[in-house]
């Protein structure tokens, strides 16, 4: 093997490596390594909550937007009922 081979295969092996541990989320400290818990992430849930309540609104909003004038007449009534 001559040096060049061994350098692509040191950065070779090397680099799979921290793939592997970047997929089994161990993490370096310090002078040791550690698993890290991915647990769900709060912030994630709040933009999917976000996200899901857009959507909703997005939807009602195409409804009204397609829906025919009288259909829209009666909706409108219903509200006004409804205060």
């Amino acid at each position: 093997m001559n040096p060049f081979e061994m350098v692509v295969a040191i950065v070779a092996i090397a680099a799979i490596a921290s793939v592997v541990r970047a997929k089994y989320g161990i993490v370096r400290r310090h002078k040791g390594e550690e698993l890290v818990q991915r647990g769900p992430d709060p912030e994630a849930e709040r933009l999917r909550a976000e996200v899901k309540a857009l959507k909703d609104r997005v939807a009602v909003l195409e409804r009204l937007a397609t829906d025919s004038s009288t259909a829209l007449d009666r909706e409108f009534d219903k509200l006004r009922d409804r205060d």
